[in-house]
């Protein structure tokens, strides 16, 4: 089956604690809601310390056109995706040789968050040496899935084309679709939770010798599955207006999590002869701390099976699609037994869950 071999993540510049985001957004919603108190709450009980951000804070007091915000979109996602890719394939947490760009042979570019045509991929191949015959795979509006169905259409990739190696590459910079003039509760909900992030992994088919690259334990990607829920556009998005993006972001998600998403997970272990007990790893999209809660009941887990994930929220906010391999990444430096199962999971706009199941093998 085909193997994840390595994993970057690159975190953008301006780092904030929470401390600070929950002043700011005290300052600019307190004259709309009467219980701006009781809402800023949400800030402190989020568990999240610190995000990172590829702006600093100045930049949000001021109005920015949707032109303005997407051609500073372009210009960060090019450099970031740059720097992620070059450290995903000199990795020495996972590699002990280094790819070559050339042997690349297709990259899934994964965004939610800004628009580009020609895509953020083909720009950054004009950056780095890749052969210009790598395949280009731009997918947008996942979302918060995005990260997992990016893996999910590698491994796809790698099944049809054994002999491939394929970078998936998630690149989100959420401060950039902030809306200031938006004072919905939905708006300051997501102020307290998003941020910016960019990770990349590599995907490399069977006929591929991993073992020239990496020695240590690494999973293979055994199987994917994908459910959409019917009838759930308004869950989480975007509503696309003259001005940019402006979040859609429902309170009964967590509830929804609760009690959808045990059978669907249920059955995707069923198709591989395999119960939650079998599961060592959660490798889980950490939208926000109600958002793990949910998880953990309707799994019927403690929160040492969110652990990663909550380390990861607390670090870095929800990164929408690259906040799953941030997690990923973290699992995959641990020490592994020959045979761990491991499931990986996120859920997107749709509403809709990307779930795969991992083996660790040598």
């Amino acid at each position: 089956m085909p193997s994840i071999i390595s994993v970057s993540t690159v975190n953008p510049p301006h780092t904030l604690t929470q401390d600070v985001t929950t002043e700011f957004a005290k300052e600019l919603f307190e004259s709309d809601f009467q219980d701006i108190e009781r809402l800023l709450k949400a800030f402190q009980n989020g568990q999240i310390e610190k995000r990172n951000f590829s702006v600093p804070i100045t930049w949000f007091k001021e109005d920015h056109t949707l032109e303005e915000k997407n051609n500073l979109y372009i210009d960060r996602a090019v450099q970031y995706g740059a720097e992620a890719i070059t450290a995903c394939l000199t990795s020495r947490d996972f590699l002990h040789t280094s790819i070559d760009y050339s042997e690349v042979d297709a990259i899934i570019f994964i965004s939610s968050t800004g628009m580009a045509t020609p895509s953020i991929d083909a720009r950054v191949m004009n950056v780095l040496p890749f052969s210009p015959n790598t395949k280009r795979i731009p997918l947008w509006g996942l979302g918060c899935a995005g990260g997992a169905a990016g893996l999910s259409r590698a491994y796809e990739y790698c099944r049809a084309y054994p002999e491939a190696k394929v970078l998936v590459l998630c690149i989100e910079l959420c401060s950039l679709t902030f809306q200031r003039n938006d004072r919905t509760k939905s708006n300051l909900i997501g102020t307290s939770l998003f941020a910016d992030g960019v990770a990349c992994a590599l995907v490399c088919g069977d006929q591929v010798e991993v073992q020239q690259y990496s020695q240590q334990k690494i999973p293979s990607i055994i199987g994917t599955h994908s459910c959409l829920m019917p009838q759930s556009e308004d869950v989480m998005g975007w509503d696309i207006k003259d001005e940019g993006l402006y979040v859609v972001f429902s309170r009964d998600i967590p509830n929804i999590i609760r009690n959808w998403l045990q059978p669907v997970i249920k059955e995707f272990l069923n198709e591989h002869e395999l119960t939650l007990k079998d599961i060592s790893y959660f490798v889980a999209h950490p939208g926000g701390k109600k958002v793990l809660e949910a998880y953990e009941d309707a799994l019927g887990m403690g929160s040492e099976f969110t652990r990663y994930s909550r380390e990861v929220l607390q670090a870095n906010g929800n990164m929408s699609s690259p906040t799953v391999l941030y997690v990923l990444k973290e699992i995959m430096k641990l020490d592994h037994d020959t045979g761990e199962w491991g499931l990986l999971g996120a859920l997107g706009p749709g509403f809709c869950s990307e779930l795969l199941l991992l083996n660790w093998s040598d």
